[in-house]
């Protein structure tokens, strides 16, 4: 048999990290987090690219019977009267004013749906590359972020849709029939696709106020006291969001921002009411005595030590261990000291100086 290529043996070895198997502990070097974060990459790329394709198809397809894509995008301009728009040969057309406008409108169009249609593949991909370093509760707070910002983001996508026609009614119904209706097709993709935009991504208010509202940062009584300047906020971000100047768009936007934040806020009520109880229940006193404290005072804790039975044959934890008692030390006996006689006189040990007391000094105290 002879040798594998190298890419191979890489495969081998990136599927060995990744099994529990031979890497327990589920530690990779620096260099394998790069390799992983290429190949899921790349496999997300293939994965937007076939989308698009898809797109660039279905824009002249009708599948089934349905409507193409094409279909669907210029619907919100043929809801204008006929009388208000260009038209020829009594149909729904736009105009081209540029060579390959009409291509690249096709590609643009259909980048941007294949791109919507291949989400859960792209997006698995990067969750696989990110879910490893999770632990399992972040894991599924992750989960439930990523679900709810996908239906929020759909259902302003989805409401724009159907503001886009009303908006185009009320903009070209001005000048009292004297002006004819004929959008460029660059022009037309472009206002849609940035009205989409702007609705989906300005439905996830309620999504971001609820998050920090979990992490403490906004707190109900906060969003009850700025609730009327939050929003006149609202509606002054929708006056200056909005691509279009018609008052539809931006009133429709605003109202649905203003419904989705008294959402986000009741949310939030309710989670601060649960959170105060748990704390109730755990002894630790409502947070509303807490703020007033001092950075000098002490929290309202107890610090009492709670007596725990040991569960086995051993004694209570407020039990001491025995004293061990030292050992008494016995004093030697005098022996006797046999008698000297006149001749043997007792010779006296030579005489020692008295030691004199060792001297301290203070050196914490000013010399006199």
């Amino acid at each position: 048999m002879g040798a594998s290529p190298g890419w191979l043996s890489r495969r081998r070895e990136s599927r060995k990290l990744k099994s529990r198997r031979h890497n327990p502990e589920g530690t990779m070097s620096l260099r394998d987090h790069l390799y992983e974060l290429r190949n899921r990459l790349g496999w997300a790329l293939l994965f937007v690219t076939i989308g698009a394709i898809f797109g660039f198809i279905w824009w002249s397809w009708r599948i089934l019977g349905t409507p193409s894509l094409g279909d669907i995008i210029i619907s919100p301009y043929c809801g204008i009267p006929l009388e208000d728009r260009f038209n020829q040969n009594q149909e729904c057309q736009l105009l081209q004013t540029q060579p390959f406008e009409a291509f690249m409108i096709q590609l643009k169009v259909g980048a941007a749906a294949g791109a919507v249609l291949t989400a859960p593949l792209w997006l698995n991909q990067l969750w696989r590359f990110i879910a490893p370093g999770l632990y399992a509760k972040e894991r599924k707070f992750a989960l439930i972020f990523v679900g709810v910002a996908s239906l929020l983001f759909l259902a302003g996508a989805v409401l724009a849709f159907y503001v886009v026609p009303q908006g185009l009614s009320v903009l070209v119904g001005f000048g009292d029939n004297k002006f004819l209706t004929a959008l460029s097709g660059t022009a037309y993709i472009d206002f849609v696709l940035a009205l989409l935009i702007i609705f989906g991504v300005s439905f996830e208010l309620p999504l971001v106020v609820v998050m920090l509202n979990a992490v403490g940062i906004l707190p109900y009584e906060k969003l009850k006291r700025w609730r009327r300047g939050l929003i006149f906020g609202l509606f002054v971000f929708a006056a200056f969001a909005t691509p279009g100047t018609d008052p539809i768009s931006m009133v429709a936007l605003a109202i649905s921002l203003a419904l989705l934040f008294e959402m986000a806020t009741q949310i939030a009520r309710l989670h601060d009411k649960r959170k105060a109880r748990k704390r109730l229940e755990e002894g630790f006193g409502p947070e509303e005595n807490w703020e007033g404290l001092s950075d000098d005072e002490a929290s309202p804790f107890d610090y009492t030590p709670s007596q725990v039975e040991d569960t086995g044959q051993g004694r209570t934890a407020t039990q001491t261990a025995p004293t061990q008692t030292a050992p008494t030390q016995t004093t030697a006996q005098p022996q006797p000291v046999p008698p000297q006689t006149a001749a043997q006189p007792q010779s006296q040990p030579p005489t020692q100086p008295a030691a004199q007391p060792e001297r301290r000094v203070n050196y914490d105290e000013d010399a006199t």
